[in-house]
């Protein structure tokens, strides 16, 4: 398997990073998970938009040559020469390399590529639904840098584990008040009536391209779609609850702790505003 490392298309057992490496000792950086199909990046403008703009938040110094273009060329170049032009998942990695103890010495960012091939189900939805705890050995911080595809994804994978250990399917993850933020790897969403919620930015969550795809186009087939704050008692009052990221789109929840929920509206925003993505 290749990988694309700073230039170079190179087998993923020679690629290396420092021990002194920015990312690896402090997290230093964001990634962005990307989907692939028949040879192209889905929604690269959601993509990229919110790469660039986590980039700026943290103060890396892009050349010129370090565009949109540039890394969307490289990423279907990555996966015409691996052979995962049909269906792929692709994880663009952003850090900061060498440098300064805790302040960086370098604000240039080094660029990783990688993909993976995908299976057809990723495009449908699921038949059974997940199974959801709420993770509580840890919270997330309510601020601007919560919205970040971070490179310290710390609390994430300690949730991922717990589900793992739980059977799970994925944890909910509450942020410093308490209420729900997302998941390890989604967006959370409820169904209340006719509306669907999602916690707002201000609460924590990542910025998910899924969710900012819904909450610009869900008007346009005849949903309500807000965002707001999803205290633990509105989600086991919701109607139904599903998940959204950008490699499986939509996935229902059928339970959370002894709360059983169904999936009408969700199989019908899959198949009105999802299903022609892919197709």
């Amino acid at each position: 398997m290749l990988v694309y490392l700073n230039g170079h298309f190179i087998n993923e057992q020679k690629a290396t990073v420092s021990v002194n490496n920015r990312s690896f000792r402090y997290g230093d950086g964001c990634f962005e998970t990307i989907k692939l199909m028949h040879g192209q990046v889905l929604q690269p403008h959601y993509h990229t938009g919110r790469l660039f703009a986590s980039l700026a938040q943290l103060h890396f110094d892009c050349p010129s040559y370090f565009t949109p273009t540039y890394i969307i060329q490289r990423i279907e170049e990555l996966a015409a020469k691996n052979q995962h032009q049909t269906l792929a998942r692709i994880r663009v990695t952003v850090f900061r390399g060498d440098g300064g103890l805790y302040d960086p010495s370098n604000m240039r960012p080094n660029l990783l590529i990688q993909s993976w091939p995908l299976n057809e189900e990723n495009n449908q939805l699921n038949s059974n639904g997940l199974v959801l705890d709420i993770y509580r050995d840890g919270h997330k911080a309510c601020d601007t840098l919560a919205n970040i595809k971070s490179n310290n994804y710390l609390l994430y994978a300690m949730a991922a584990i717990a589900a793992k250990a739980q059977h799970c399917n994925d944890m909910l993850v509450l942020n410093q008040h308490g209420r729900v933020a997302d998941s390890s790897i989604a967006n959370l969403w409820l169904v209340e009536g006719d509306t669907l919620v999602t916690p707002a930015l201000t609460e924590g969550p990542v910025s998910g391209t899924v969710r900012r795809y819904l909450l610009e186009n869900a008007a346009n087939k005849g949903f309500s779609a807000i965002e707001s704050a999803v205290t633990e008692e509105r989600l086991l009052a919701a109607d139904e609850v599903f998940l959204t990221n950008a490699i499986y789109g939509l996935k229902w929840v059928q339970r959370i702790g002894n709360q059983a929920y169904g999936s009408k509206w969700a199989a019908k925003i899959h198949a009105q505003l999802l299903q022609p993505l892919w197709q």
